[in-house]
C-alpha cells in the first residue's frame, strides 16, 4: 500500500489532465453537435493536423494507443501478411496480444538495439517473400520515442524509412510519445513523420496530458480510406468524437504538446542527474525522452514501491522504471532522489 503522498514515476498515464485540455473540452460541452466526427471540432482538428503535418495527413481520433495501432496496422495489411518490429515494442509486449487476437497479424519481432530497429535487423526479417507458408512481412512498426527510452533522431528515420520502402515494406510509427521525442529534438511533429516518408502514425495524446484522446494519421489516400470503416469494426469509433478532437486539438495549439513535453522531459534530467551520483545506483542508459532507467538493489526497490509508484523493468537485474509526466515538479523528483539516497544509504545494513 503506497502511503506517501508525493506523486509517483510509473508511469506518464498517472498523470491528470492538463487544465488547457480540460477547458477545451468543457468548451466543446455547448448545444448540439452532429455524432462520429462530422462536427465542428473535429473538422478544427483536421485543419491543426494539416498544419502540423502538411496537407497529405488525415486524422481519425480514437480511444486509446492499442486501438490506433490495432486500426492503422490493420490499414496497411492484408490477413496473410505481417509486422516487423522491435522485441520490446508495445503491440507485442504490453497490449494484450491484441494485433494478433483483433487484427489477424502475424509479429515478426527483432532484438532491438535500445528499443530502435535498423535496416540490418529489418533485414533479418524480410525472406521467403512469395513463400505461401511464412507470412509476408509487409509493414514495418517502430516506436518514437521507444519503450526503452530511446529517440530516434531525424536521420535514423530518414535512413530506416527510405531501406524499408526499397524491400516494399510501409512504415507505421507509434507516437504514443512523439511529443516527448520531437521535444528532445528540437524539430517539429512533421519533420520526424511526413518529411521522412512515414506512412501512417498512431498520435499520442493521453500521456502529454490529454484524458482520454489518439488518432490514427494517415499520409496517403488509400490508407485513409480504409481507416473508417476499420475503426468501426475495432469498436474505436466515438459518438461524441468531438470531446476527444477537442484534447488533440488543444494540445496541437499554441504548442502545448512542446510545453508538456519539453517540461517531462526537463524532469528526467533532473531525475537522473540526481541518482546518478548515489553511490550504488547505476543509470543504464542516457535519458533521452522522460523516461529514467537505473538498477538498484532489489530491497531498497521494494522500500521505495511501498512509498512510491514505480515499475521493474527487468526482474532478472533488478532494472527499474522511472517516469516523468507534464505535471511532474522539482519538488517531486528531490523529494524522491532524496528518498532513494537514503533508502541507499541503509542498504544492506
Amino acid at each position: 500500500m503506497i502511503t506517501d503522498s508525493w506523486r509517483g514515476f510509473a508511469s506518464d498515464n498517472y498523470a491528470g489532465i492538463h487544465p488547457e485540455i480540460l477547458a477545451a473540452m468543457a468548451a466543446a460541452n455547448v448545444d448540439h453537435q452532429s455524432a462520429y466526427g462530422d462536427d465542428v471540432v473535429t473538422a478544427q482538428l483536421q485543419e491543426a493536423i494539416t498544419e502540423h503535418f502538411g496537407p497529405s495527413a488525415r486524422v481519425f481520433p480514437v480511444f486509446n494507443g492499442t486501438g490506433a495501432n490495432v486500426v492503422a496496422l490493420q490499414a496497411m495489411t492484408e490477413r496473410w501478411e505481417a509486422v516487423v518490429c522491435a522485441q520490446s515494442a508495445h503491440i507485442h509486449a504490453d497490449e494484450g496480444g491484441a494485433p494478433e487476437k483483433m487484427a489477424g497479424l502475424k509479429l515478426w519481432t527483432v532484438p532491438g538495439v535500445q528499443g530502435k530497429l535498423t535496416p540490418d535487423l529489418i533485414d533479418t526479417q524480410v525472406f521467403d517473400i512469395g513463400f505461401v507458408h511464412r507470412a509476408q512481412p509487409t509493414v514495418v512498426s517502430i516506436t518514437q520515442s521507444t519503450e526503452m527510452g530511446t529517440v530516434y533522431s531525424v536521420e535514423e528515420l530518414r535512413t530506416l524509412v527510405h531501406h524499408a520502402h526499397v524491400q516494399g515494406l510501409l512504415v507505421h510509427m507509434d507516437g504514443a510519445r512523439i511529443a516527448n521525442a520531437a521535444a528532445r529534438l528540437g524539430v517539429t511533429l512533421r519533420a520526424i513523420t511526413t518529411d521522412v516518408g512515414i506512412d501512417a502514425l498512431s498520435l499520442g495524446g493521453t500521456k502529454n496530458g490529454a484524458m482520454i484522446s489518439e488518432a490514427v494519421v494517415t499520409f496517403s489516400d488509400d490508407l485513409a480510406a480504409k481507416v473508417p470503416f476499420l475503426r468501426k469494426t475495432s469498436m474505436q469509433l466515438s459518438s461524441k468524437m468531438r470531446f476527444i478532437s477537442a484534447q488533440l486539438l488543444a494540445l496541437l495549439t499554441d504548442d502545448l504538446w512542446r510545453r508538456n513535453a519539453e517540461h517531462a522531459n526537463a524532469m528526467a534530467d533532473r531525475l537522473a542527474a540526481g541518482v546518478a551520483v548515489i553511490p550504488g545506483v547505476t543509470l543504464t542508459s542516457t535519458v533521452q525522452a522522460n523516461a529514467v532507467f537505473a538498477i538498484l538493489p532489489a530491497e531498497v526497490t521494494r522500500r521505495l514501491q511501498e512509498r512510491f509508484h514505480f515499475y521493474v523493468w527487468n526482474h532478472m537485474t533488478g532494472e527499474v522504471r522511472w517516469m516523468c509526466s507534464w505535471d511532474t515538479t522539482e519538488e517531486d523528483v528531490d523529494y524522491f532522489v532524496a528518498a532513494i539516497a537514503g533508502e541507499m544509504s541503509t542498504a544492506g545494513a
